[in-house]
């Protein structure tokens, strides 16, 4: 049996497949005026971006986008119990199908898209029919428990309409609607009178929703906090008839106040088609006349108009005082915000003060050392183990300089004796870091990650460069070979061992003895043992997913440590070149060739 009561009892985590801003701010906002001190809308699946920026209060917030649900880390995955689906109507069905499969925990759901195929609605009944989880839709705008959750656009999309809809303090009358428009209107009807929600649901306005108008009654029946109900229905198909079933069966006993829309048809010489797709009366029992007579025979208050049916609920529901806690937590304004023109989560202005991380920089200064700030800044958060500072320091240190012949400590000293000042030197020199000089750090994370994850054989990986005639990144040096070894690389290895595992490094030493087999001076390199040593420090005690750290390599952020660590070389020999002062620099005749 679906249960209301389940999910007052439950936190809510929510998922949206796809996006739609006005609905998911909606769905912020009703969270923040609840006083929740976090969103219940934990994720998006969708493509493009990796966060989109919303309002928490009058605060910005970025919630995550991932392309796919299986990208999601497991913990996440389990937490999830709702998903809002705003996907179009011709791809509900593998969307719900493909959510349905990979989040165990499912407990509660809304179909937005209008025009999914009947069979499709089906389909996704059948998937569901003997597991505890309420589905509204399609077509539906969703489900509020006021004052606890809220999915889909239902009461409103703008912080005016649900301050106004009065949907943070619970009540005991559960509105069930099929349509979307109507549902709203039901609930403004009841705030108005001071008469608020235990729950409300609009089940959709296809044919064949997933959630019956049956069903909807009887979890209004079960629910306790429920002490009436009030139902919109239309003219077509047979629902209401089951309903007076119930009705006349005692299954449902709680008083029931109806309206059936669709009377204009009667005058129409052909019956004609409303709006929602069930809204065709096809025969004299399913007339908007013919469902009211039924129903008011077996006990509800059915409006013969809808007038009517207002001045009923107006005369026969108890109206409830809006408690003064509800008032104060909606007093503030959200409707005047404006969004940053960029987000900036690394550091910021405090009252006057600096901060890093969310944390006066002062504080930091005393707490963190340089190279605890630096990997921190670099990634956006706090490390969680003493190693990867560690090992940031290391690097640092081992890459702040490698003498005064390469590429782009040349181009600092000649811009420097040409008698630029220090940015334009650093600028000069940084312009050379790429492929073939300082940024193969990055690409060979990029190959031992990619190797690893899809469990490449070295064997075969070394053949697959060799058949590309490709050179692999971190292994190789022009200087030092197995006979004359790289002190640095030593050291890498050396910290390595403070790991339990290291799948990345021991892949990039197989590869290694490969090819040394070919030649002595294809080692595994500084670039290529840093990058192996930094994943492995990232997946075990970082506890990275391997959707974070190729995000990692994606965005460069392997070759920062380089960038970072030799701008000081950089700086340095363009500091040399000024006390110097050896004038302008100009390359001998005889250096270039004239072939």
């Amino acid at each position: 049996m679906l249960n209301i009561e389940k999910l007052r009892k439950l936190e809510p985590k929510i998922i949206s497949l796809g996006t739609h801003r006005p609905i998911l701010q909606s769905m912020l906002d009703f969270d923040y005026y609840c006083g929740r001190s976090s969103p219940t809308l934990v994720a998006i699946i969708g493509a493009g971006k990796k966060y989109e920026k919303f309002f928490w209060g009058k605060k910005e917030i970025l919630v995550p986008i991932y392309s796919d649900l299986k990208l999601l880390d497991e913990k996440t995955r389990k937490s999830i119990n709702g998903f809002l689906n705003v996907n179009s109507g011709r791809r509900t069905l593998n969307s719900t199908t493909t959510a349905l499969e990979n989040l165990p925990n499912l407990k509660f759901s809304t179909l937005f898209a209008e025009n999914v195929p009947e069979k499709h609605s089906l389909q996704i009944y059948e998937l569901i029919k003997n597991k505890n989880i309420i589905i509204s839709g399609p077509a539906s705008v969703g489900l509020v428990l006021p004052g606890h959750l809220k999915i889909g656009p239902i009461g409103g999309v703008d912080s005016r309409q649900l301050i106004t809809a009065n949907l943070f303090e619970p009540g005991q009358t559960a509105v069930l609607c099929s349509s979307g428009g109507m549902v709203s209107e039901l609930i403004n009807l009841l705030s108005a009178e001071n008469i608020p929600l235990s729950f409300a649901v609009a089940f959709g306005g296809d044919r064949f929703p997933v959630l019956t108008p049956k069903e909807a009654f009887l979890m209004a029946q079960e629910d306790k906090q429920t002490k009436q109900i009030v139902y919109f229905g239309e003219l077509g198909g047979t629902d209401e008839y089951e309903l007076v079933e119930l009705l006349n069966k005692k299954i449902i006993t709680k008083p029931v106040f109806a309206y059936i829309a669709g009377n204009i048809a009667s005058v129409f010489a052909e019956p004609p088609q409303f709006g929602h797709a069930k809204a065709l009366a096809q025969k004299g029992s399913e007339t908007a006349a013919a469902k009211t007579e039924a129903l008011a025979q077996a006990g509800v208050w059915a409006g013969k108009s809808y007038a009517h049916f207002i001045k009923l609920i107006k005369q026969n529901i108890m109206k409830n005082n809006i408690k003064k806690s509800a008032r104060e937590r909606t007093s503030e304004d959200l409707s005047e915000r404006k969004a940053g023109l960029f987000t900036c989560r690394i550091s910021g202005d405090k009252n006057g003060s600096p901060t890093i991380l969310g944390q006066e920089l002062v504080t930091a200064v005393k707490t963190m050392s340089y190279s605890e700030m630096v990997i921190a800044m670099l990634l956006g958060q706090k490390p969680k183990s003493k190693e990867l500072p560690q090992f940031t320091d290391l690097a640092l240190k081992l890459l702040i300089d490698h003498g005064p012949n390469v590429s782009g400590a040349v181009n600092t000293m000649i811009t420097a004796r040409a008698g630029r000042d220090l940015v334009s030197a650093l600028c000069a020199g940084l312009l050379t870091i790429g492929d073939r000089f300082g940024g193969a750090i990055n690409e060979s994370a990029l190959n031992w990650f990619m190797a690893v994850e899809n469990k490449t054989k070295p064997a075969e990986f070394v053949e697959n460069f060799a058949s590309a005639k490709k050179l692999i990144a971190g292994i190789g040096h022009k200087k030092y070979s197995s006979h004359n070894p790289d002190e640095r690389v030593k050291m890498i290895l050396e910290f390595a061992k403070k790991l339990k595992t290291h799948f990345y490094l021991d892949f990039a030493l197989a590869v290694q003895k490969i090819t040394l087999g070919k030649k002595a001076n294809l080692i595994l390199n500084v670039d290529g043992a840093m990058a192996a040593v930094m994943l492995d420090l990232l997946k075990e005690k970082e506890k990275y997913s391997a959707h974070e750290m190729k995000e990692l390599i994606e965005s460069g952020f392997f070759n920062s440590l380089f960038v970072l660590a030799r701008s000081v070389g950089f700086v340095s020999h363009y500091l040399e070149q000024r006390r110097l002062d050896e004038g302008l620099f100009r390359l001998p005749e005889d250096s270039v060739g004239q072939g």
